[in-house]
């Protein structure tokens, strides 16, 4: 007489769910979960809300009186000539953060957790991401408002104001995928904020942000011209009204709102295909 043994199948992993609202619906849960996370450590906010208001006061009444604009030294032409610098300086400056932020995640085991769990691949570095939009959002607020305490205006009407604001969130977004990218290519958070830095300074400081591309070295002034920075900035300063619209060859310069809004698509299209695909193989 023999004995016959049933083995009983091995446990699958779970399938992740399809389809586009379903990819929608996943992305909004992590990022409310990172929202909330958020307001329960105030301190994440706030420290990020300080530093773009240091470099508001900083270059507006310590290099203020020193910085020609238009061939004026006049600091109140300064301050409204910064402020679209420093706008888009907060924005991509994010970057780090969210970079941190993915590979603190990846260092505690959550996204394994998560990659446990039925839901579209993308959701988990999509909804980090929109968090960290709605964190930038509340920064650019609030800058805005020191803005005005220095003496920022804004000269071409609320819609046109509106639409700077929407460029440089957009810009912050695109960047914010490059931060996501370099977070899941590090093994620590520590190691995430600076590799989040590092090329971020070169990117904002060679450019039209601080100083007339004009007034830079021939070789560089072409690099900063053709900078995605350069072209959010031009475009913020001609939708606000601001001086200090840089007058060039160069076509983003000319077009800047239309170079501004496909660079920014660019950068998350390119950026974000990378970081899901090394999310996917990082996480097997």
């Amino acid at each position: 007489m023999s004995a016959v043994t049933d083995t009983a199948p091995a446990p699958r992993a779970p399938q992740p769910r399809g389809g586009l609202s379903q990819s929608v619906t996943d992305s909004l849960v992590i990022a409310k979960r990172n929202l909330i996370r958020m307001a329960r450590i105030p301190e994440m906010v706030i420290f990020g809300l300080i530093q773009p208001v240091m470099f508001v006061v900083l270059f507006s009444y310590v290099f203020g009186g020193s910085m020609s604009i238009g061939g004026s030294l006049d600091p109140e032409r300064y301050r409204e000539f910064l402020m679209a610098g420093i706008f888009a300086q907060t924005v991509t400056f994010a970057t780090a953060g969210a970079g941190a932020g993915i590979a603190d995640d990846m260092h505690k085991g959550l996204v394994d957790r998560f990659r446990s769990l039925p839901m579209a691949r993308g959701a988990v570095l999509t909804g980090r991401t929109l968090a960290d939009l709605v964190q930038t959002a509340l920064t650019v607020v609030v800058l805005a408002v020191v803005g005005l305490l220095v003496g920022w205006r804004v000269h071409e009407g609320i819609l046109k104001a509106l639409g700077a604001f929407a460029l440089l969130l957009f810009l912050g977004y695109a960047f914010s995928w490059i931060g996501a990218l370099i977070g899941l290519s590090v093994r620590t958070p520590e190691a995430a904020t600076s590799g989040g830095l590092i090329w971020l300074f070169p990117v904002t400081f060679v450019s039209n942000a601080f100083v007339d591309p004009t007034m830079m070295a021939s070789w560089i002034r072409p690099i900063a011209e053709w900078n995605p920075f350069s072209a959010t900035v031009q475009a913020c300063r001609e939708l606000f009204g601001n001086p200090g619209v840089v007058q060039s060859d160069a076509w983003p310069m000319q077009h800047p709102v239309l170079a501004s809004l496909l660079w920014s698509a660019l950068i998350i299209v390119v950026f974000r295909t990378l970081a899901v695909r090394k999310y996917r193989s990082a996480s097997i």
